[in-house]
């Protein structure tokens, strides 16, 4: 993919949902914070501070990004699944990446806080009787969806941002 904001494209809801691509789904989430370290294990802290693309967030801001978008992304799947049809609340990504613990902490505590994270998130996955896939919630700013479209979602956002760093590293010989 040529557009560095999508280097796997942008997110496309699957044209079905069932036990085996959720399983992939959740087996995207898993694996998310283990790519994750993986992909900045070796990374000096200029190379952290650098950004994935001409105006974007630098790689620091990203790691800081994921558990934020991932903690939403919990309580989101928590709600949907205890309460009928709830409306969410958004938060301004731009702004969270902009405080100073996004732009300036040590990635390691954002690795680990992903990394348990989504252990829980996983557990309570994967324990999901077919009928909670169906429940649904309100996003203001997507509309109505569905819990699979939220696993859809965030399975592609980790991969979505490993991505980021992995074609910067690439481009930049890393």
């Amino acid at each position: 993919m040529s557009d560095l904001r999508y280097p796997i494209g942008p997110f496309k809801v699957p044209g079905r949902f069932d036990a085996d691509i959720r399983e992939a789904s959740i087996a995207q989430i898993e694996a998310a914070p283990a790519n994750l370290r993986q992909t900045v294990a070796d990374l000096t802290e200029s190379q952290l501070d650098t950004p994935y693309r001409p105006d974007g967030w630098t790689v620091r801001q990203v790691v800081h990004h994921l558990p934020d978008s991932h903690i939403n992304a919990y309580i989101r799947f928590k709600l949907a699944l205890t309460e009928d049809h709830p409306t969410i609340k958004t938060y301004e990504e731009k702004a969270w990446s902009e405080q100073k613990d996004a732009r300036e902490a040590p990635i390691e505590s954002s690795l680990a806080l992903l990394s348990s994270l989504h252990e829980r998130w996983v557990l309570m996955l994967r324990g999901l009787p077919e009928a909670a896939w169906s429940r649904s919630l309100t996003n203001p700013d997507m509309g109505d969806m569905t819990v699979d479209v939220l696993l859809a979602i965030y399975s592609w956002h980790g991969q979505h941002h490993v991505a980021h760093i992995t074609r910067l590293r690439e481009r930049n010989g890393w």
